[in-house]
């Protein structure tokens, strides 16, 4: 599997990601998942899945050290002491004694943020966690959240998809040395009816779908999750490491980018989104 580096983390560049998966699909699948060669698994406690996700890592046969595994804290438990009680519920879910990559869910004012980093940085000293990180921030809450933080952050998760224009918060990313994971890639199933994604993946004897996978992890720095219920689709989301795509289709795919394509800014979670270059 191809990997990110950043900041000294190590992340395949192609994970699995549970949202919106209910326990059963996630027994179900992501076992077969991490057999047929994923390496990264991405859940979080909102998910209500942590304890399938974990169950499902066990019954893979795969070796948790092979495993990057990810899970993020819910808003509603960034006060410090609610954040350590928090992470240790998730490693009983998860049956592991650390995570790969904790990450702030998303923003939370309510709570100051040095907190928030503080906390962060606390389960990472206690082994607890191996890289931290963030989600759903824009480009000055990332600055301030690296400023605060004693150990560096590695990824900032934010939704990307070959219509939303995410260069300025990507830019900041790299300068920072933060890889960007790029969730909600098919756009609520927009990049499957789209023509010319369509008449790119004809030239390579791939779909849609495989383009836009493989437009995200061909980009510097920038980790991709996919997700399937159906372990038959298993095979089409990882068959992307066999195929490259040309400097024009590359710009092709970013210029189908426009305003007001945002699908996922939940109010009294979103922060003020950065514009576009």
């Amino acid at each position: 599997m191809k990997t990110v580096t950043a900041n000294g983390a190590t992340i395949p560049v192609l994970g699995f990601g549970t949202f919106r998966m209910p326990g059963h699909e996630v027994l179900e699948v992501v076992p077969e998942a991490l057999k047929l060669g994923f390496r990264h698994v991405d859940t979080a406690q909102i998910y209500g899945n942590e304890a399938e996700v974990g169950e499902a890592l066990l019954r893979s046969g795969v070796k948790r050290g092979d495993i990057f595994l990810t899970t993020k804290v819910w808003v509603d438990k960034f006060r410090h002491a609610d954040f350590l009680a928090s992470v240790d519920e998730s490693l009983r879910k998860l049956k592991t004694d650390y995570v790969d990559l904790l990450l702030l869910h998303w923003p939370n004012p309510s709570v100051p943020l040095a907190e928030q980093i503080g906390a962060l940085n606390a389960v990472r000293t206690a082994g607890k966690v191996r890289n931290i990180g963030v989600s759903n921030y824009n480009t000055a809450l990332m600055e301030e959240a690296v400023s605060l933080s004693e150990a560096p952050l590695v990824t900032n998760q934010i939704e990307y998809h070959p219509y939303l224009d995410q260069g300025v918060v990507i830019e900041a990313a790299r300068e920072a040395g933060l890889s960007i994971t790029a969730y909600y890639a098919m756009a609520d199933g927009a990049v499957l009816r789209d023509a010319t994604l369509r008449e790119i993946g004809a030239k390579h004897g791939k779909s849609a779908a495989q383009v836009v996978l493989r437009w995200l992890i061909q980009q510097d720095g920038v980790v991709a999750l996919s997700k399937t219920a159906k372990v038959s689709r298993l095979p089409e989301n990882f068959a992307i490491f066999d195929f490259e795509l040309s400097p024009a289709e590359m710009q092709a795919i970013h210029a189908l980018a426009r305003p007001n394509s945002r699908l996922i800014s939940p109010p009294g979670l979103a922060p003020e989104w950065d514009k576009a270059a």
